[in-house]
């Protein structure tokens, strides 16, 4: 898999944790998310309009031959997404 398929991926991923934590009214962690959820038209609409500038800026890397950067930025989300799902799976109503 290249890593821009894998950023794309992991970006999806945080995407739906993200959600899912919103759900559950859990507040964002990530300052800039958090203001633009807080002032865009629409909670998702805003997290994904993110998410868009982040995959491009990911592109931009791949054009500039700068795949170290995205590596080490798949392994930082890859951490975010694994600790969102352990939290989500650790305070779901079905596992306790």
């Amino acid at each position: 898999m290249s890593v821009l398929a894998e950023f794309v991926y992991l970006q999806l991923l945080d995407v739906l944790t993200t959600i899912a934590f919103l759900l559950q009214g859990v507040s964002e962690g990530n300052p800039i998310v958090k203001w633009a959820i807080r002032w865009g038209p629409h909670p998702i609409g805003s997290l994904v309009m993110l998410k868009g500038v982040a995959v491009a800026l990911a592109i931009y890397c791949v054009y500039r031959h700068r795949e170290g950067v995205l590596r080490k930025a798949n392994i930082f989300f890859a951490v975010i997404v694994l600790y969102n799902l352990a939290v989500l799976l650790m305070t779901s109503p079905a596992v306790q």
